[in-house]
């Protein structure tokens, strides 16, 4: 499974220049495969959720169309204050564990028109070590456009004699369109193909309730509101496995004692819930939001093939404070699994935080220019001592450990 080692991203709203994790050859570790990003109201943790959906939504529709959807607003509304230079995206991944990483930059611009375009778009990745012979290594430049032209290469092209550089080929991009779009050497394409599996959660559990008409998703959206059809699926896919998954899913939500699937006469797919101190099944419009989230979230973690990267905004919202320490484990445990994702997940709760290392949590705050910033708590001088002593990481955020006296 693909690995996000890193992202840095520069004049997007208010995170003028915020590095996460490894981007470039320096000591900062790559990231975990649980990561927490906790801060204040208004630091920019919605910010950081929806870059990475920003850059899905790039490749998607376009650069203009994904500026211009309503909740951004357009690129000016997008571009740091005061900023006049391009929103850059640096993204360090590797497609396995073993292979060597590639970083992909991107920089977004508009002219006087308002018009959106792409001024650089470059895709690097070092030579093979054993290429050298001990000799340090090289970067390829493997793509390297400038306003839409410039140069692709291919990792399996003929090698230039002279430079040992492959040989690459002229490309002219359409405007408004990054170049990864179109090119169909394997490398760009698995680069593609992993950013827009990308899976961002904004679980509304009203819209859960919704019992939408039969049918088949094979992984639950964004909103929860194909959870029925995403079961469904499920379902028809692995029957046995299916009642096995419910019966795992309830023991794991407080005052569920069994979930059962019915079918409806129209072939919609109902789950029954036997609930304890009730002598009568309730149904999933019956259900409390906290189960719905839970249920969502857990069902989420049985997806056959997982996306591999998964962004959850605050699950602790309408959970029992509890209930997120439990939450933490399945997540961490989901992400270790073989060929599970990385998981990404913005929070206010000290719950989930304390099932958590040092190494997995990141502070983002505001500095005095009113720009957020992005520290890891492993860096914090002492926080990893006091939790080797048996002080957990909510426990030290909340006590002020962090150095931020807002929660």
């Amino acid at each position: 499974m693909a690995i996000l080692e890193g992202i840095r991203i520069q004049n997007y709203r208010a995170l003028k220049d915020v590095t996460l994790g490894k981007v470039f050859d320096n000591e900062i570790p790559a990231l975990t495969r649980l990561v927490a990003v906790i801060g204040a109201n208004g630091t920019g943790k919605s910010s950081l959720v929806d870059a990475f959906e920003f850059l899905g939504d790039c490749l998607r529709e376009g650069v203009q169309a994904a500026c211009d959807k309503p909740h951004r607003g357009g690129f000016e509304r997008m571009r740091t204050q005061g900023c006049e230079e391009g929103i850059w995206f640096y993204l360090r991944y590797r497609e396995n564990t073993e292979d060597r990483p590639i970083i992909y930059s991107v920089s977004i611009n508009c002219n006087q028109n308002g018009m959106v375009y792409i001024s650089d778009e470059l895709l690097q990745q070092t030579e093979s070590p054993l290429n050298r012979e001990g000799k340090p290594l090289c970067i390829f430049n493997l793509l390297d456009l400038k306003n839409g032209e410039g140069n692709a290469y291919s990792t399996d092209m003929a090698i230039n004699p002279i430079t040992s550089k492959p040989i690459g080929q002229s490309v002219i991009i359409p405007n408004g369109y990054l170049g990864i779009c179109f090119l169909m050497y394997p490398i760009f394409m698995a680069l593609r193909d992993y950013i827009l599996r990308w899976y961002l959660s904004y679980f509304e559990p009203k819209l859960s309730r919704i019992q939408p008409i039969s049918g088949f998703d094979p992984h639950l959206d964004r909103t929860g509101e194909n959870l029925a059809n995403y079961l469904q699926f499920v379902e028809r896919d692995n029957p046995t496995g299916f009642s096995e998954m419910l019966q795992r899913i309830a023991r794991k939500i407080p005052g569920i004692q069994g979930i059962k699937p019915i079918k409806a006469p129209d072939r919609r797919l109902l789950l029954e819930f036997t609930v304890e101190g009730f002598d009568n099944p309730l149904y999933q419009q019956d259900m409390s939001d906290g189960t719905l989230k839970m249920l969502a979230y857990l069902s989420l973690m049985e997806d056959p093939n997982p996306a591999p990267l998964i962004g959850i905004e605050e699950p602790e919202n309408g959970l029992y404070p509890l209930l997120l320490g439990k939450l933490t484990a399945e997540f961490s445990a989901y992400a270790e699994q073989p060929g599970g994702p990385q998981i990404l997940v913005t929070t206010h709760s000290q719950n989930f935080v304390d099932a958590l290392s040092p190494e997995d949590v990141w502070i983002l705050d505001k500095g005095e220019d009113g720009f957020s910033r992005l520290l890891r708590t492993a860096d914090i001088r002492g926080v990893p001592e006091l939790y080797e002593a048996g002080l957990p990481m909510g426990s030290l955020w909340y006590s002020n450990h962090f150095g931020t006296d807002k929660p």
